[in-house]
């Protein structure tokens, strides 16, 4: 079975390189970076196909595209210390922590960040710190980062991410909007903000408030 997964993840390459990914980088952390463990197994037979998946409590695995081109975008100013608001399987959070000094996760979900954290554990990711929190509100004790990318579609863009980035070029990927989704990259420069817009996509909702 493990052959087969390799065989599998190399495609899944291929197709996204075919796709426009031309971060090499990328390429070979999605390729090496066992995703049928970050989903039930009974779904494992889909991992690498280019598609999102269900993970349960109303939560989904992000499509391999999307995780590569948010991290391609995340990565052009090479940031140090990255801030991920939405842990959910763990997944994109395994693949920037092969990519940068530091990860900070936010999850608003107990089961899921439990369960994210024994994953990075397994893969000895332990260079990832895990916080159970409000997504809109960062985490503003670790703050400033050098990048910041948001796994869930906010309705707005929440001002609390953006004081958290580095003043210095920090740059923040997110999906914006309410039923129809755009993906935004934010620079900062300073007390200035530029706005770049880079395609439609499909997210579940950014959900503020308690914690489950």
């Amino acid at each position: 079975m493990l052959a087969n997964f390799i065989g599998m993840a190399r495609r899944l390459r291929e197709q996204l390189q075919q796709q426009g990914i031309t971060n090499a980088r990328v390429l070979d952390v999605i390729e090496r970076t066992p995703r049928h463990n970050f989903m039930p197994e009974s779904l494992a037979h889909k991992a690498y196909e280019n598609t999102a998946l269900p993970i349960g409590n109303g939560q989904t695995i992000s499509q391999p595209y999307i995780v590569a081109q948010m991290t391609s975008l995340l990565l052009t100013h090479q940031p140090r210390r990255v801030l991920e608001i939405g842990t959910g399987s763990g997944y994109q959070t395994a693949v920037l922590a092969q990519l940068v000094d530091e990860v900070y996760s936010v999850e608003r979900i107990s089961a899921l960040q439990y369960q994210a954290k024994r994953r990075l554990n397994k893969l000895d990711l332990h260079h990832v710190r895990t916080k159970l929190g409000d997504g809109w509100q960062g985490w503003a004790s670790k703050a400033p980062f050098d990048g910041i990318i948001v796994t869930a579609a906010a309705a707005k863009i929440p001002q609390d991410l953006l004081t958290q980035l580095s003043p210095q070029q920090g740059i923040m990927v997110l999906p914006l909007g309410e039923g129809r989704h755009r993906l935004l990259v934010i620079q900062r420069d300073g007390d200035d903000f530029s706005y770049r817009d880079i395609e439609d996509v499909r997210f579940v909702p950014l959900i503020a408030g308690d914690t489950e």
